[in-house]
């Protein structure tokens, strides 16, 4: 079965439905029967999610560096949790764990890893597809600015059709589970 990459923060942020969300697509991952990769953290949205995978009987490996095990508060009732050298290796790894990714609400780390696997996918190093969790609109703006970028001609339109989205979990693993069927061709 898939294992999807997800992004997020490792805070809970002001607005319950951020914590919500996230345990909400941690249980239908698990549901589905697909692996969790994560960043490794017990706390905010990062832990939220994985308990919930992890209390549906789901599969939930975690990737920190060591330099972070204390800051972010590592979760040791995973899976599996991979400690690694530096973030460079933690996202190196993640990537590497994954067969799709997925963004949900998070601040300038979340970003930085969905930018760097969305720009690795541009650029031909992996074809995973990848989808963002517009969970309350948090990805509205952002979403809005790659739609700029395309019409002021700095993103071309087929890279941005690339990005999926979705506002329910439960839809955007649809859409992700389809790419990857259209990506595996036919049985």
């Amino acid at each position: 079965m898939p294992r999807f990459c997800v992004y997020l923060g490792s805070r809970d942020g002001h607005d319950p439905q951020f914590l919500e969300t996230a345990r909400e697509l941690g249980r239908e991952l698990a549901r589905r029967g697909h692996t969790l990769v994560y960043g490794g953290a017990r706390i905010g949205l990062m832990g939220a999610l994985a308990n919930a995978a992890l209390a549906e009987g789901g599969e939930v490996i975690g990737v920190m560096p060591d330099h972070l095990v204390e800051r972010e508060q590592a979760h040791h009732g995973l899976t599996e949790l991979i400690r690694v050298a530096n973030m460079h290796d933690r996202k190196a790894s993640m990537a590497a764990h994954a067969d799709a990714f997925i963004v949900l609400p998070g601040g300038i780390g979340t970003l930085e890893e969905f930018f760097e696997a969305w720009t690795w996918h541009y650029l031909g190093i992996h074809d995973k597809p990848i989808g963002v969790l517009d969970t309350g609109g948090f990805y509205s703006p952002l979403l809005a600015f790659l739609d700029n970028t395309v019409e002021q001609g700095f993103l071309n339109a087929r890279t941005r059709a690339e990005l999926l989205d979705a506002t329910e979990p439960g839809e955007l693993l649809d859409i992700l589970e389809a790419r990857l069927a259209e990506l595996a061709g036919p049985l």
